[in-house]
């Protein structure tokens, strides 16, 4: 499986990994963030040589790390041959400055880690911009370390003879002229992802949003629930662009259901900032499905991650946020954890609130339709009756809203429960009046 990631034409750079294990402030063990860690590496496809939890007991200004691990873990760089190394912190410009200097190899923080997947993933014109915002926000404040040729000075014009620009005002007013550049076209998009909402909410399917830690399984689920192709792997950030399309619920009720990017701890801020057009539509989403790794040792600590990031994500004023727990990859729970976690769901589930399912399976994945469809079914029900001939009204029916029951009467007349939205019900008056009469 690997091997179709990686090109084996191009030597694999050799790194290390440490976790800066920081105890009580954080509710994750050190050791599943060392394999998240280790995971993020190997997904940007360095070859991880080695991999170390380091326990800090304090915060030394200059490299993180006090002075004699320091020189532990260069010895350890060296016994590995190692290229670079993972630093699964953020570090200050000039903890990664000096931290490169003591080991003699390229340093990667957490924040730099994820950007460069990001940049790696995007293929979107949306996504390479949102991308490039998040990455050059980072660098701004790391031109004094990024390139050797920063410290050079060009000279004045000539007639003032004085000191002239250093090459990093120049570097950073360019970089400070791209962001703005950058932003006034994220904007843009932004505008037109609102125009966008506007058009679908005349044709007024409802919008559900699918949300999760990365490597959740949200992309196989879109795919199970849509039938769609979208590039699903067991690899942290597989997909990064978002990808809409319409399902059919229950009783035919059409929805507009979209895949996100996966969430992760400590999310870097430039990357929560600059992907804000294609969060809004989380924002503005009837129902999130917020998918869990439920076999996971780690899904609490990943629930709050996720949550953490939602309270972030602004809500339009006056709409209540409805999320439903989607507790995905049932199929590789035991025996025992399987019972008490489909039971939990079950009494769950009744109140809209969880549902368990495999989606690598299909298991579970009729009772989350129904789940949805009930979250979302808050239109007003009509009660309207349809001579028999008349098939291309029970079909627009069908189409643009929900039917709920269906009975013929003793002449022939279809007698149709549906729900519709006050739009469709609107649009269904103007097209077909002489059924209302």
């Amino acid at each position: 499986m690997t091997s179709k990631l990686i090109d084996h034409a191009v030597p694999l750079i050799r790194a290390v990994v440490v976790h800066p294990d920081r105890g009580s402030e954080t509710s994750r063990h050190a050791a599943d963030r060392l394999e998240e860690a280790v995971g993020l590496a190997r997904a940007l496809d360095l070859d991880v040589q080695a991999e170390e939890v380091v326990r800090l007991r304090g915060v030394t200004p200059a490299t993180l790390f006090g002075s004699g691990k320091v020189e532990e873990l260069a010895a350890l760089v060296r016994a590995a041959d190692a290229e670079a190394v993972v630093v699964d912190d953020q570090l200050t410009p000039v903890q990664q400055r000096n931290l490169e200097r003591a080991w003699d190899v390229k340093v990667i923080d957490r924040t730099g880690l994820i950007l460069e997947i990001f940049g790696r993933r995007a293929r979107t014109r949306e996504g390479r911009l949102q991308v490039e915002l998040a990455r050059l926000e980072y660098e701004r404040s790391r031109l004094v370390r990024t390139w050797t040729h920063l410290e050079r000075q060009r000279g004045g014009t000539g007639s003032t003879g004085g000191p002239g620009e250093t090459q990093i005002e120049i570097d950073r007013r360019l970089i400070a002229d791209r962001i703005v550049r950058l932003k006034a076209e994220l904007e843009e998009v932004r505008r037109t992802r609102g125009l966008h909402r506007k058009a679908r909410k005349r044709v007024p399917f409802p919008a559900v949003a699918l949300v999760g830690y990365t490597n959740a399984g949200k992309s196989t689920l879109f795919n199970r629930l849509t039938g769609s192709e979208v590039f699903a792997k067991d690899l942290l950030f597989a997909t990064l662009d978002t990808t809409q399309r319409t399902i059919k619920l229950p009783q035919g009720r059409p929805a507009i259901i979209a895949d996100t990017v996966g969430f992760i701890s400590d999310l870097p801020h430039e990357l929560v900032e600059s992907f804000r057009a294609t969060l809004e539509e989380v924002g503005e989403a009837d129902l999130i499905l917020h998918v869990r790794d439920i076999a996971s040792p780690d899904t609490e600590a990943q629930r709050k991650d996720v949550e953490e990031v939602l309270g972030q994500i602004a809500t339009p004023e006056g709409r209540t946020r409805r999320i439903l727990e989607v507790w995905n990859k049932i199929d590789l729970l035991d025996d025992e954890a399987r019972e008490t976690v489909l039971g939990h769901a079950e009494r769950l589930s009744r109140e809209g609130k969880a549902v368990a399912v495999s989606a690598w399976t299909g298991e579970g994945t009729d009772v989350l339709r129904e789940t949805i469809a009930n979250l979302i079914d808050d239109d007003p029900e009509s009660v309207i009756l349809i001579p028999s001939w008349r098939g291309d009204v029970l079909a627009w029916l069908y189409e643009n809203g929900r039917v709920t029951h269906r009975a013929v009467e003793e002449d022939g007349t279809i007698r149709v429960t549906v729900r519709l939205h006050p739009v469709a019900l609107g649009r269904f008056e103007s097209s077909y009046p002489d059924i209302l009469d």
